[in-house]
């Protein structure tokens, strides 16, 4: 799978962090271990789908396409009308403008942070980074208040996770799957399915095994509450190994030809489909990230020829896929990227590039209380800012947490006791749920 690196030299992979133990480094029993959680009333949706697009998709050649801006901004691509009146997307979003019907598109959303690695931490989160907390990610507070069944993971990062758990610490972290599907193959995940022709029966044996040889150390564990815990969740490890409800969620080959061309056969698109049978199976959140947006050079050719058609064929396959299942309203779409790009068009290359750019840029919405259909927010003449009052990342968390029944204003504590509000400065959008 190829790794997208952003153009301040940071890896994705690399901004990882709980603490100092990175998400890459957990294994099935690892996330395991550190993994339980309460349970709070559903609200609209009772799980979520969080699409990430890093490096910060372009919103003038997307979402918010200015025809009549000046051709030192307007860009190379041109509008079409979605199945909605009067609602236009850029001309290489063919497939989303025929099911605009069933998401909303957030313009005009605004905040000041112009790095990588900031931008993603706010917009996973949906609290501004403070250099003395690290906030949870919108997958590990749902895994806290709405765990899933003992037999399935609450939170899987297809491949990664774009943010940790944060305060909440490690054992609320996303399973990460590590790797891609592809397009008619079946798709394993190291320690759900069983390798080198491990059956299950084989498993069972080496548990029964290792139950005896725990039995020598009781006494031990009773005085050791990490090694209980390294015991209980072990046990969880073993269910979901041993659970054919685990194994066959993350099987896509099992979906009818007919389903799954909807969504293309790029790795994105398939991931959508993955991200699909995966909430159907009880999974509450699923992380899809689809890389490769920080084109401060040939951005047109860039978005044209790769970014746009992945995300067309994937993100309308998702929509669609969830609604002929009559999952779209119970689950919860969230797209976005860190932040958008420059209106201007910069000359770095021959048909020139854009650069970062915080103070404009869209999100997407869909599912549960959210009525498709709709654009909410509006930016000026040039998308160079919010026309009137800008929406930010922390509105758009506090109406994703809203979406969910889960209360943005919910207060955790530290491991050191100091109460911490979910959403600081956020406000749910009314109007997103009117």
């Amino acid at each position: 799978m190829k790794l997208h690196q952003t153009c301040d030299g940071v890896k994705r992979r690399d901004l990882l962090k709980i603490g100092s133990l990175s998400i890459g480094g957990l294994t099935l029993a690892g996330y395991n271990r550190l993994a339980s959680a309460g349970q709070v009333a559903p609200g609209f949706a009772k799980r979520a789908i969080f699409i990430e697009l890093p490096g910060g998709p372009s919103h003038m050649d997307t979402f918010d396409l200015k025809p009549d801006a000046p051709d030192t901004h307007r860009g190379a691509f041109k509008p079409i009308q979605t199945n909605i009146p009067g609602i236009q997307i850029s001309e290489h979003l063919p497939k989303l403008a025929g099911c605009m019907d069933k998401f909303t598109i957030l313009r005009g959303v605004s905040h000041t942070l112009a790095a990588h690695r900031l931008g993603q931490e706010y917009v996973n989160t949906g609290s501004k980074p403070i250099p003395a907390l690290e906030f949870p990610s919108y997958g590990s507070v749902l895994s806290k208040e709405r765990p899933a069944d003992h037999d399935i993971p609450s939170s899987v990062a297809v491949p990664r996770a774009g943010h940790g758990a944060g305060f909440l610490g490690i054992r609320y972290s996303s399973l990460e799957t590590k790797s891609q599907p592809s397009f008619g193959n079946p798709y394993s995940v190291r320690g759900i399915s069983l390798p080198g022709g491990i059956g299950v029966d084989e498993v069972k044996r080496r548990q029964s095994l290792l139950q005896k040889l725990d039995r020598r150390f009781t006494e031990l564990e009773k005085n050791d509450q990490l090694l209980e815990g390294l015991d209980q969740f072990g046990e969880q490890a073993y269910s979901m190994i041993t659970s054919e409800r685990a194994r066959t969620a993350f099987d896509i080959s099992r979906e009818p030809e007919s389903f799954a061309k909807q969504f293309g056969e790029e790795s994105f698109g398939q991931s959508c489909l993955l991200a699909l049978r995966l909430v159907e199976s009880g999974v509450r959140f699923v992380t899809v990230q689809l890389g490769g947006w920080d084109t401060h050079t040939d951005n047109f050719t860039k978005l044209k020829d790769n970014q746009l058609p992945k995300l067309d064929a994937g993100l309308s396959g998702l929509l669609n896929g969830l609604d002929q299942r009559g999952l779209l309203e119970s689950t919860a779409v969230f797209v976005t990227g860190e932040f958008g790009r420059t209106p201007k068009i910069n000359s770095r290359s021959a048909e020139g590039g854009r650069d970062h750019y915080p103070r404009c840029m869209f999100m997407l919405m869909a599912g549960g209380g959210i009525r498709g259909g709709r654009v909410v927010g509006e930016s000026d003449d040039t998308a160079s800012g919010p026309r009137h009052d800008g929406i930010s990342p922390d509105d758009v968390a506090a109406s994703f947490y809203h979406n969910l029944g889960i209360d943005p204003t919910l207060e955790f504590q530290s491991s050191t006791g100091r109460p911490i509000t979910l959403v600081r400065d956020g406000s749910v959008i009314n109007e997103l749920f009117s």
